[in-house]
């Protein structure tokens, strides 16, 4: 008796006010809230409802033939897209709105891409049917091309029979000796192909007018399946908030087992070397925020007394998980900004507030560089530092700017090399590692493996080693995050009486740098993949501005009276593109964008990042940081 559902669309497609129409139609809430007013109900924070925009996901429950839907409205900029992703991560199926004039968009796209990588089962709705432009028609025809040729408007019996008896020899038998199904049975079957991606049911409504509403609410629990329990405890960490009175709260998709008052949870632990700590809940609230005490499995609730448990964090086992928790899929951050207090004495205060917001979300990445006395975050784009200028000043107090964005670059071993190190000295200290540092295919990430036996170097040593590769490769010798490489142990060293336990941790990063400096560095940029839809008359335009942007086209292809392009271009070419996009199209021009890959580029078109902390190849310095404060120093943010 319970659905999971996110409401999910490209910007300006009505979602919010969609959300608003099913609250009220359900009887949660007496009016409908405007976005334009600032009173929707789902746009909680205060700068959503001054901007008319949807900047946190929001769940709200309600109630449809003795049913519980707990509904997620996200928003729909691309620089929120974390938010997005995330609340993938709690559902169990997602309605996807699209503009019944616009068409589908290339942000749709992304989205239901998202949603097939997650496995949900998906309901169209095509809003803003009451406009005089709008044609439901051409838009399916949209959605069969673009998406997925299982598309059909729900009330076209005869389509939707199709589709099911295409699964189902005995459905089909009976479909050809009758000449139709009865309604339940083509109800159920229905059901179990949505649940199964096979169909996706389209409907038509306008959100603005409540037209539509009542069908889709029918569809939601008719179609959409209800949450499968988990063998055993198993839940995801999706959002966080702050409550005045209980602390720090965070939102659970709980998946099986339950969670109640009292229960303790374990916490990731603090830093290379650390042990996992166990806190209790203090209290388990529901999406409305009445005491509940207990959460169970295909449940969403709000708990506290998890201190700054991150967003994120699975708790209990992952193994039976049923979605892929892995924050960045969607979209990464590709720029980076210093953000400066108004008084220097405020940087301390801005700083805590920052990471605040960070443990909110994964994405928003900060860090403070002591040795340049500077808070770096890694961001999305503009439209979130803008956002983010509003939260820091209404709910801290502060006032931040920002310095002008810069790209996030990465690097990798320019050719094969080895690196050594022979952490000797001074007494007590014990390890001598020797790596093989290879370059990777792009893609690869950071591969590693050992070729050293337990015998040669204890277990646990190698799993030291292991664990401290993303300290040691955090910064390579152009000072970005390296990447793409495979890293294999070749030998390993302890000694008996002199081995420290953390000897390892501090040891990997000089050895790995060292394979990095003989191997020699090679600068990536990001690269993005832009999908244009257009008018005829600007795609020459738009292809010039490609080439000029060290672009390359990679096809194009006609939709009606518009031509979708499909280029990739470097971050670094394109920041403010979109704006240029909006002149030279009169506004008609629309783009969305994703993170290709990371490819190779000259230093003179890039940029060297400063180094954070002591470099681990100026030896006397890096022990010496290391031995003063293991549990800051060289293991600092």
């Amino acid at each position: 008796m319970i659905r999971n559902i996110g409401i999910f669309a490209h910007v300006d497609a009505g979602k919010t006010t969609l959300s608003e129409q099913l609250l009220a139609a359900a009887g949660s809430i007496r009016t409908t809230g405007s976005v334009d007013a600032g009173t929707a109900h789902t746009d909680t924070m205060e700068v959503e409802r001054r901007r008319g925009i949807s900047v946190r996901a929001t769940c709200v429950s309600l109630f449809h033939r003795g049913v519980r839907i707990n509904l997620i409205d996200t928003p729909g900029h691309a620089d929120f897209s974390a938010e997005v992703e995330r609340s993938l991560w709690a559902l169990d199926a997602a309605v996807l709105v699209v503009c019944a004039v616009e068409g589908v968009q290339p942000q749709t796209e992304v989205l239901f891409e998202a949603m097939r990588q997650q496995g949900l089962p998906v309901l169209f709705f095509l809003n803003k049917c009451d406009r005089d432009t709008a044609d439901p028609a051409r838009v399916l025809g949209q959605i069969r091309r673009q998406l997925d040729k299982n598309a059909f408007f729900l009330q076209d019996t005869d389509a939707a029979a199709e589709l099911v008896c295409e699964r189902d020899d005995a459905l089909l038998e009976r479909y050809l000796e009758e000449g139709a199904l009865p309604p339940p049975l083509l109800r159920t079957a229905l059901a179990a192909a949505v649940k199964a991606g096979g169909a996706f049911p389209v409907l038509c409504g306008s959100a603005l007018r409540g037209e539509g509403i009542g069908p889709l609410l029918d569809a939601a629990v008719e179609l959409l399946p209800a949450p499968e329990p988990a063998p055993e405890l198993c839940g995801a960490v999706f959002a966080a908030q702050q409550d005045k009175t209980l602390g720090r709260g965070v939102w659970v998709r709980l998946f099986g087992g339950v969670l109640e008052n009292r229960m303790a949870v374990e916490l990731p632990a603090r830093g290379i070397g650390a042990a996992p700590e166990k806190l209790k809940i203090t209290q388990i609230r529901t999406p409305e925020g009445a005491p509940a005490g207990r959460l169970e499995a295909g449940g969403i609730g709000i708990v506290y007394g998890l201190g700054d448990i991150p967003v994120g964090h699975i708790i209990g086992s992952s193994d039976t998980l049923p979605r892929h928790i892995t924050p960045g899929s969607l979209r990464t951050p590709l720029i980076t900004v210093q953000a400066l207090p108004e008084t220097p004495e405020q940087l301390p205060a801005l700083h805590a507030a920052c990471r605040e917001l960070a443990g909110e979300d994964p994405l928003l990445q900060v860090r403070y560089v002591r040795t340049l006395g500077q808070l770096q975050l890694q961001v999305m784009g503009t439209i979130q530092l803008e956002i983010l200028q509003e939260v820091l000043q209404s709910r801290f107090g502060l006032k931040a700017v920002f310095t002008r964005p810069a790209i996030i670059y990465r690097e990798t071993i320019a050719a094969p090399a080895e690196g050594f190190v022979a952490y000797t000295m001074p007494k007590p200290c014990w390890a001598i590692l020797k790596f093989r540092i290879e370059p990777g295919a792009r893609g690869s990430g950071v591969r590693f493996e050992s070729r050293v036996t337990v015998r040669e170097l204890a277990a646990q040593y190698q799993h030291q080693v292991e664990q401290s590769l993303p300290l040691a490769l955090a910064q390579g010798r152009l000072g970005w995050q390296v990447t793409d490489v495979k890293i294999t142990l070749l030998e390993g060293n302890s000694h008996q009486y002199h081995t420290h336990p953390l000897d390892f941790i501090v040891a990997t990063p000089m050895g790995i740098q060292d394979g990095l400096r003989r191997g020699g560095s090679t600068l990536l940029e990001p690269v993005l993949e832009i999908r244009f839809r257009l008018p005829a008359d600007c795609v020459g335009r738009v292809m010039s501005d490609v080439v000029q942007m060290r672009g390359e086209v990679l096809a194009s292809e006609t939709d009606g009276d518009r031509v979708c392009l499909n280029a990739l271009v470097p971050v670094a070419e394109s920041m403010d593109y979109a704006v240029t996009l909006a002149a030279a199209t009169g506004g008609r021009g629309a783009m969305s964008v994703r993170l290709h890959s990371w490819q190779p580029c000259p230093l003179e078109l890039g940029a060297q990042d400063a180094r954070r902390g002591v470099d681990p190849l100026d030896t006397a310095k890096y022990i010496l940081a290391a031995r003063s404060a293991l549990e800051g120093g060289i293991f600092d943010e």
